[in-house]
């Protein structure tokens, strides 16, 4: 896969496919770490001469523009960290990128609209698709995949632009990629892997992969009752995906059979209802045992004897891989369990990767140092789909 230091750059026009895909809470940026990740690659081409175009996703717009999900908050706030004026084309490939992109002077930087208002984008019809990444292609003259968090989709900028330009891959996709080869090549051992959110079935896939090749697996967040009730516990209101428990129940065989050690909470903060994450009231949640949760409460986060087992669990780790919340980290009640994985993995002498998603929100929501783990990933469902030995379009679409 070549690099940016393979390309010729300066005066050239280069097209960087990032993922500025931030939550707005209207027209504030909640979170901006993905901008900030996108910092070196920008900087870096711009301060070797090059007009940089960057192009992103945000949120789920219908194929058409939704001033909702628009980039301009994003393009405001990049301009805001790197220190520089950034320009903003109000389409993706109309007049107003057409006109900004010609516009652009040597080392500046440009932002266009949200690529998903285009229908092509994420077309499943090969031409469409095509002919929207033509369209893309006619605005520069270099294409820069770093938006790994955009990897695992076969998308018009990440998979069908790079065959119709010269490419490299970005900074922030070799970090990514050098990360993900630690997880799976030569992995240093013991290797442990922390998985929580709402779903047992958002992690089948990395689960069956991860039995093969991880000495001990740790589950919390919701997910954690599917396996609760596996085991032949009642986890009385928690969330629960009862058409997955013989999937759980043969992995849980599987893992002893290999001698994979699975990690369930011992005991949960539980409540008669959901919290109202807006309002963040006090809820009093009750400590119960994880095997024997009452008919009338939902676990929302591990307990505090499973805190002190999960950073035991962790404490002895060479490589630790983390993906999940352990509860509804939102809302104040129910965040110590995801604030002690968090705090266990910093005080872990293992080299330590947040999997992106909820559990990199989770992170700087809470307010820990991101220089404090080995590796923040931008992206949570293209971590998973590398771990789970799938073929990621964009990064197979860099290499050719």
């Amino acid at each position: 896969m070549k690099t940016i230091d393979d390309l010729q750059v300066a005066g050239r026009r280069v097209f960087v496919r990032a993922d500025l895909n931030v939550p707005l809470d209207g027209e504030t940026i909640t979170d901006d770490g993905r901008i900030r990740a996108a910092l070196p690659t920008i900087t870096r081409l711009a301060e070797a001469g090059a007009k940089v175009i960057v192009a992103s996703h945000l949120g789920r717009p219908k194929g058409a523009p939704d001033p909702k999900f628009s980039l301009a908050p994003v393009a405001k706030r990049l301009g805001e960290l790197l220190d520089a004026h950034v320009e903003f084309a109000t389409d993706t490939v109309g007049d107003s990128a057409k006109s900004t992109v010609a516009a652009l002077g040597d080392g500046r930087v440009a932002v266009l609209e949200n690529l998903r208002f285009n229908p092509g984008e994420t077309s499943k019809d090969d031409a469409e698709r095509g002919a929207f990444a033509d369209s893309l292609a006619a605005l520069a003259d270099l294409y820069v995949g770093d938006g790994f968090g955009a990897v695992h989709r076969r998308h018009a900028s990440v998979y069908d632009l790079p065959a119709r330009l010269p490419h490299a891959a970005g900074d922030l996709i070799a970090t990514e990629v050098g990360v993900l080869r630690r997880l799976t090549e030569d992995v240093k051992r013991p290797y442990t892997v922390v998985l929580g959110g709402a779903k047992v079935s958002d992690k089948l896939g990395v689960i069956e992969h991860l039995l093969e090749r991880a000495d001990r697996i740790v589950i919390g967040g919701g997910m954690a009752y599917t396996f609760l009730k596996a085991q032949g516990h009642e986890v009385g209101a928690s969330l629960l995906q009862e058409d997955q428990l013989p999937a759980v129940r043969g992995y849980l065989e599987r893992a002893k059979e290999r001698g994979v050690e699975f990690v369930l909470p011992v005991d949960v903060m539980a409540a008669a209802e959901f919290p109202d994450l807006g309002a963040k009231a006090p809820t009093n949640p009750t400590v119960v045992a994880a095997d024997a949760i009452p008919a009338d409460l939902m676990g929302l986060d591990i307990g505090p004897r499973s805190r002190e087992l999960y950073a035991a669990k962790l404490a002895d780790a060479a490589t630790v891989f983390w993906n999940g919340p352990m509860g509804v980290f939102e809302h104040p009640d129910y965040a110590e369990g995801t604030r002690a994985v968090a705090r266990a993995l910093i005080d872990s002498p293992a080299f330590t990767v947040v999997g992106g998603g909820d559990s990199a929100a989770a992170v700087r929501i809470l307010g820990f140092d991101e220089k404090a783990f080995g590796h923040i990933s931008t992206g949570g469902g293209a971590s998973l789909e590398y771990l789970e030995g799938k073929t990621l379009p964009g990064l197979a679409a860099l290499e050719g």
